[in-house]
């Protein structure tokens, strides 16, 4: 390493001309390290800045050029470039100020004069702008505020009051004329539209702005901007929301990154204002006075901004304090019953949000002090719930441990083993009280899910589910008693347990769980059991077959899972996997089973219902009833809800559904494209291999334009490249080469995707494949790649066989392979001169290759073979000679003097274009006239 800042600084000079902006920046910098001498210190200063210039990266340019300017007040250049960074930063009257003096150092330089010029004209136009804002903000509010004025008056003054918010020249203006006290006007009107437009108008002025953000949030108040949240009006309370929500991302420093120069100083201290406002949303979590849906705001905010998004980053100081501050609250919503008369106001997804609120905060502990800290405040807030005397007070603990085992499921198992508390919930399943027997049931179901726990359950709770199951005439016990038994029959291992229990008829269970589904009278929470009960029991060939019969059931578990509930989205896509047989199933193997028959041991023969016609019929009748709208929709849900498993069960519903090439016209039609991108990129590796080959079902046969419009096509690249891997199978790989031609057949910035994707190196591996189909689409995505200057340039460049091997190709027996491979060689010889001469270089077969092509039969191929002979002709005249004293010209000679054909014209053409082209060099004479 150099340690002379001079010879560091010319360094960084040369690479400054040569345009490496990164390692010029790198050399200043450490030259700046070393130096010693002010002068130096200034020229480097001023050197960096212009890197930044050239980096886009004004604020950095306009500190770098001040600094330079504080050591030499008249370095012309550190000016001019800070004038430069201040344009562009949008601070026009600074950079019109040190133009002036570079203007008065050099009053003849016409670029400094010129600058002048255009920032002057563009600051009166910024002041006009301005004057023009100003008066249009105080005509709105003035619009606004008066109750007289016309509907259609306010309302137009409040859109463009929003529009306006969500500029930053608009934002600062009404900011600057006293808007913010206007805005709270308008909230305290009380009129539903005005309180809409002035939240939406806030939201939008404190985007990407953390002084203003702050500023706002300190004159309305947390306190306020929560009551606002709490209101029962949903579209106030989701506004208010995304207001609070904007102004959380802003002191967080997310959004979009503000720019500044030396003179912006003013550094706020956010972590206070963090503090308050998860306090604030914490106290909301147990107010009576807020409502359903402001309640699952907080949660949802709590949800979103707590927990760490990389658990690579060390901090996790907010999980910490919400869980010293605000887990019992969170664990009082977890635990309310909402048939009691003392419960919260709740909506049907505030309990499951706050179960996922207790899982994302566990997940986000980095060592076991902090878990066990948690487990001890969960197990000391169970401990003061329960209580032999008072019955209610012991159901909200159960129902305590049922919540959080549907969080952190590990915790909630170790709250299970708490002393008393398996007892209990049995106990309660035997108690007189149908509201009893509904929270233990409920927890009896969540609880079973580990087998540990599922064989005490088996042992002491089936009989009690099915004596409920049988005595209760209450609905909602009913459904869950059934579930139950459905869970324990699956988690004990017990296959015939359901059959035995519903005397020999799962279907008959199965009815009633669709009856129970289409009854919109019943309340969403009961009927998704409903959902959970047939997720379980489509296992059955002959209750999937009928329940894809039954359209109004479909429709309403269709209807079912656009509701925010992860376990509503889960049973709906495990019910969904299981109609169309698209699990995972193990091939038998034939020896083993004639073996396993010889010795008498029972061999498990595939349902009549689970072949083949009946799953294609199956698939056929859910497309027909709406499922891929149904996916699309559960796709978009929070990722809170859509969890890996659930996603990879939606893939491998989209997979089945895509295996007939006639419905993937549909599936694209009904948002099905779309879908998969998000399923392909995120979830378990299982489900993005699934998502990623329904992609290339899809890409393979379908016109890009339409299957995935604009930038999404760009999205579907990297999937498909990813099946072009050893590990997949060889149907994943043809698919995804087929895919991949579609794709590079159309734009060449859909090529560089595919180059960038690095998929090159794997496209031609699969050119020399042994399976015959594999090495033809490789082949004809090459042909179509080769179109791209950058891959051109890598058969170009000295120490690969990649020519080589293309012109083997062309020497292959299959003819799909030689019309692909001679298509890329002609495309190459034409583009690329050298690649004429090197051609002939790379192996000695080339000549005999290429006249076997000249005479094919087939004539796609020969015109190519003849495309290629021209572009060598006319590369080189001594190329030319070379090939005149060959067999070939012989052959161009026996094509060019064919008789015109119109079938093969372009052929003859290309002949005589070939001995044309020879007669010009001289090296042949004219054709005799006969």
């Amino acid at each position: 390493q150099m340690e002379d800042p001079i010879q560091l600084k010319e360094e960084g000079n040369k690479y400054f001309q040569a345009s490496d902006y990164e390692k010029a920046l790198q050399s200043y910098t450490q030259a700046l390290k070393l130096n010693k001498d002010r002068a130096l210190q200034a020229v480097l200063y001023r050197n960096r800045a212009a890197c930044f210039l050239k980096k886009e990266e004004y604020g950095k340019a306009a500190s770098d050029a001040s600094r330079a300017i504080d050591i030499n007040a008249s370095d012309i250049k550190a000016l001019f470039r800070r004038s430069q960074a201040l344009e562009k930063l949008g601070k026009l009257d600074q950079a019109f100020k040190d133009a002036q003096k570079c203007a008065t150092m050099e009053p003849r330089n016409k670029n400094f004069q010129e600058t002048l010029r255009r920032l002057g004209a563009d600051i009166q136009e910024k002041l006009r702008i301005q004057f023009s804002t100003d008066l249009r903000v105080q005509k709105m509010f003035e619009i606004l505020l008066d109750e007289n004025s016309e509907k259609e008056k306010r309302e137009k003054a409040a859109n463009n009051l929003i529009v306006l918010g969500r500029e930053e020249a608009g934002a600062e203006r009404i900011f600057q004329n006293n808007g913010v006290h206007l805005l709270l006007q308008l909230i305290q009107t009380k009129d539903p539209e005005m309180i809409l437009a002035a939240v939406r108008t806030l939201s939008g002025m404190c985007m990407g702005h953390k002084a203003r953000a702050t500023a706002i949030l300190h004159y309305l108040g947390i306190d306020s901007i929560c009551m606002w949240m709490s209101t029962d009006n949903e579209e106030i309370s989701l506004a208010v929301c995304n207001l609070l929500q904007s102004i959380v991302d802003c002191l967080m420093g997310h959004g979009k990154e503000e720019q500044h120069g030396k003179e912006a100083a003013l550094v706020l201290d956010t972590k206070k204002d963090l503090k308050m406002i998860t306090t604030c949303l914490l106290d909301m979590l147990v107010s009576k006075r807020v409502s359903g849906q402001g309640r699952d705001r907080a949660l949802n905010l709590l949800n979103k901004n707590i927990p760490r998004k990389d658990l690579k980053e060390h901090d996790n100081s907010r999980t910490i304090f919400v869980i010293d501050n605000g887990l019992k609250k969170i664990l009082k919503v977890v635990g309310q019953i909402p048939e009691m008369p003392d419960c919260l106001p709740l909506t049907e997804n505030t309990q499951l949000t706050a179960s996922v609120l207790l899982n994302k905060l566990y997940d986000d502990l980095r060592c076991d002090p902090e878990r066990d800290n948690y487990r001890v405040i969960c197990e000391e807030y169970i401990k003061s719930k329960i209580d032999p005397q008072n019955m209610d007070k012991t159901l909200h603990a159960i129902q305590i441990v049922s919540g959080v085992l549907q969080g952190p499921f590990d915790l909630g198992n170790k709250l299970l083993g708490m002393k008393g508390v398996m007892e209990m919930m049995v106990a309660l399943c035997g108690s007189e009280r149908e509201i009893d027997q509904l929270v233990a049931v409920e927890a009896l179901i969540h609880a079973s899910t580990k087998l540990s726990r599922a064989t005490f359950i088996i042992s002491n709770g089936v009989t009690l589910l099915k004596e409920i199951y049988k005595k209760t005439k209450n609905e909602k016990i009913k459904i869950r008693a059934l579930v139950g038994l459905c869970k324990l029959g699956s988690a004990g291992g017990t296959d015939y347990g359901l059959r035995q229990f519903a005397e020999g008829s799962t279907e008959k269970l199965a009815k009633q769980c669709r009856k129970w589904l289409c009854n919109t009278s019943i309340d969403t929470r009961t009927r998704k059991w409903a959902v959970e009960g047939l997720a379980y029991l489509t296992l059955d060939a002959d209750v999937k077959d009928d329940f894809v019969e039954d359209e109004p059931a479909l429709q309403a578990m269709f209807e079912l899972a656009k509701t925010s509930d992860k376990t509503i989205l889960y049973s709906v896509a495990s019910a969904l996997v299981n109609c169309t047989n698209s699990y995972d199933t193990k091939e038998l193997v034939p020896e083993l089973v004639q073996l396993a028959k010889f010795s008498k041991q029972h061999v498990p023969e595939e349902h009549p219902k689970d072949k083949k016609d009946f799953v294609v019929k199956r698939v056929k009748r859910l497309l027909k009833a709406g499922v891929v709208s149904a996916l699309a929709c559960m796709v978009k849900a929070d990722s809170a809800i859509l969890t890996d498993q659930s996603k990879e069960l939606i893939a491998r519903v989209f997979l089945a559904l895509c295996e007939d090439p006639k419905d993937r016209g549909m599936i694209v039609a009904q948002g099905g494209g779309k879908a998969l991108i998000p399923l392909a990129l995120e979830g378990t590796d299982v489900g993005k291999i699934k998502a990623s080959h329904a992609l290339a079902k899809i890409a393979a046969i379908s016109n890009p334009d339409i299957a995935f419009p604009g930038e999404r096509v760009y999205e579907v690249v990297r999937p498909l490249v990813s099946l072009l891997n050893t590990e997949r199978d060889g149907l994943q790989n043809y698919e995804a080469l087929l895919g991949l031609t579609n794709f590079s057949g159309r734009s060449d910035r859909l090529r560089m995707k595919i180059v960038k994707e690095r998929a090159l190196p794997d496209i031609e591996n699969y050119m020399f494949e042994n399976h015959d189909q594999l090495r033809q689409a490789a082949t004809e995505c090459m042909c179509n790649l080769v179109v791209n200057k950058e891959v051109q340039e890598r058969f170009v460049a000295d120490g690969n066989d990649r020519l080589k091997l293309m012109v083997l190709l062309c020497g292959e027996d299959d003819e799909k392979v030689q019309i692909a491979a001679a298509g890329a060689l002609a495309m190459l010889t034409a583009a690329q001169k050298k690649l004429c001469s090197k051609m002939t270089e790379v192996t000695t077969q080339w000549l005999e290759i290429l006249q076997r092509l000249c005479l094919h039969d087939n004539m796609e191929v020969q015109h190519r073979g003849l495309v290629i002979a021209f572009n060598l002709i006319s590369a080189d005249k001594e190329l030319a000679k070379k090939l005149v004293e060959t067999e070939l010209l012989e052959i161009l000679t026996f094509i060019g003097k064919q008789a015109d054909d119109p079938k093969k014209q372009h052929i003859i053409n290309v002949a005589r274009d070939c001995l044309a082209k020879c007669m010009d060099y001289g090296l042949i004479k004219p054709l005799s006239q006969s």
